[in-house]
């Protein structure tokens, strides 16, 4: 498993001291998710997302947008007294080769809404003896429009703060979907499921 994290800011022509300062953070995940059961097995049932994807994603408030998108409400997230409620718009690609995708519709804009959300995500389905090996993989890109007042503070500081931003959401709308759907996916084909694994982020 891995987690790289960065930052860059965004600089305004005209800053202005009420104007807050808009910084994007981006991160690269990397996990492995285990399913006992033949890799034709996993992908009959990753392929019927519309069955289960807004069962997994549960307690997030979820719409699906058409056949193969959903919007979710993800709760809120902050640090150093500001929060935001972000939205995020993700279409499950079909499948091409055993490798399925999970990609943003259209990143919300950070100028209207304070926020912008990047989810880049594939799976693979890489078969073993007598079980199939989910190999997934996360790029990640948050823009957030912080208080001035953050300006003022160390950048060790803000830098903690937005990888603590991203460590929420991920475990949010991606560590806990994981094991959710590892769980429903052996409930649902009558079989024991892997003890969870303990995740580094």
């Amino acid at each position: 498993m891995t987690a790289t994290f960065s930052w860059r800011q965004s600089k305004r022509s005209k800053p202005h001291v009420d104007e807050a300062c808009l910084r994007t953070y981006s991160s690269h995940f990397s996990d492995v998710m285990e399913m006992l059961a033949p890799v034709a097995s996993v992908s009959d049932y990753l392929d019927a997302h519309q069955e289960w994807f807004t069962r997994c994603a549960a307690p997030m408030t979820v719409q699906p947008l058409d056949v193969n998108a959903y919007r979710l409400q993800l709760g809120k997230f902050g640090n150093f007294g500001f929060e935001v409620e972000p939205k995020i718009d993700l279409v499950l690609l079909p499948q091409q080769q055993g490798v399925y995708r999970i990609e943003t519709l259209a990143p919300s804009q950070p100028v209207d809404e304070g926020y912008s959300v990047d989810f880049q995500a594939s799976l693979e389905l890489c078969p073993q003896e007598q079980h199939t090996l989910v190999q997934w993989e996360l790029d990640l890109s948050v823009g957030i429009r912080l208080p001035a007042f953050i300006g003022v503070l160390p950048e060790a500081l803000v830098q903690s703060s937005g990888d603590h931003l991203l460590r929420q959401i991920v475990r949010q709308i991606s560590r806990r979907l994981t094991w959710k759907v590892q769980e429903d996916f052996h409930a649902h084909a009558g079989l024991a499921c892997p003890p969870r694994r303990r995740a580094l982020f």
